[in-house]
């Protein structure tokens, strides 16, 4: 099966890692990206996506079994060749943000809609195939805190507090961690510092959340976070606000907590520092493999293919 790839980031590793999947599953692909800078992860200018358009259709004709469109963003090049089936997989901004009407308007003429989670799918209010992202869990696997540490350069004699997106993403909600975080630092001896890691090369990611402390989620909305199950993979405790599939995520899973209100995230992150226990996160984690959600995927293209 050889496929088409559409997306806004030829670079998503968890995209590539899907992709890799498949592809020791026999499928082969090519991709086409727009081009253009990304401004704070999600956009380009409109003129970007227009100039996409003719390279699209002149790709589409060269025989693909289907083409596979990443971002709601993409879905219009998708569907505007007729010859080959599309499959469009919304990642939670593109439903969640500003991009919602073009990514409803493509829904229905894809011949599959995929999606993170089953949030994603109410809201939507239409059938959709729900597969989230899945973990690389050879990359993310529990490691000695101290040498994860000692590996990104953070004190060993304070906690450490993972916020894993830059401030200036505003859907993240930085200023909500920031002022969580404040009223910790005053509860506790010793002192607690707020890592916002960002751009770094993802095979670094594994040291963050291993030597973090807890993962703090403050989203106004997320589909499937990735910075969740990587957490997870990688035995770090979570708190985080009930958005996206993040309860599901760790329901059953120790030490970490979904809360809703800041005392309650305050409350929820001081106990997971004081007790110093890391999480079972790892076990939740195996439900949400890459290679459990490419075979998962797998299907899809065979049904629509």
């Amino acid at each position: 099966m050889h496929v088409l790839t559409l997306t806004t980031n030829a670079d998503a590793p968890f995209m590539t890692e899907q992709m890799r999947a498949l592809e020791r599953r026999g499928v082969t692909f090519s991709t086409l990206s727009v081009a253009g800078e990304v401004d704070g992860g999600t956009s380009r200018s409109p003129l970007e996506y227009l100039k996409f358009f003719p390279s699209v259709l002149k790709e589409s004709g060269n025989g693909y079994d289907l083409i596979h469109a990443h971002y709601g963003l993409t879905g219009p090049m998708a569907v505007a060749q007729r010859r080959t089936p599309v499959v469009l997989s919304l990642w939670g901004s593109d439903v969640y943000g500003p991009v919602e009407p073009v990514s409803r308007a493509c829904a229905p003429l894809c011949d599959e809609l995929v999606v993170m989670s089953e949030e994603m799918r109410t809201y939507l209010g239409r059938d959709c195939a729900v597969i989230p992202d899945g973990i690389d869990l050879e990359k993310f696997q529990p490691a000695p805190q101290a040498e994860a540490q000692e590996a990104v350069g953070w004190d060993t004699d304070a906690h450490h507090v993972l916020f894993p997106y830059t401030p200036e993403r505003e859907v993240k909600n930085y200023p909500r961690a920031r002022r969580v975080v404040n009223a910790v630092n005053g509860l506790l001896e010793e002192p607690v510092h707020l890592h916002t890691v960002y751009d770094v090369p993802h095979e670094t990611v594994p040291d963050y959340m291993n030597a973090a402390d807890a993962l703090l989620l403050t989203s106004h909305s997320e589909g499937s976070p990735n910075s969740v199950k990587e957490a997870l993979a990688c035995n770090l405790p979570v708190v985080s606000v009930d958005v996206g599939d993040v309860r599901e995520r760790l329901d059953g899973v120790s030490n970490s907590l979904v809360a809703d209100s800041d005392e309650a995230l305050i409350d929820g992150l001081r106990g997971v520092l004081e007790s110093g226990e890391r999480s079972d996160g790892r076990e939740a984690a195996r439900e949400i493999s890459v290679e459990q959600t490419a075979d998962r995927l797998l299907e899809v293209y065979e049904r629509v293919a």
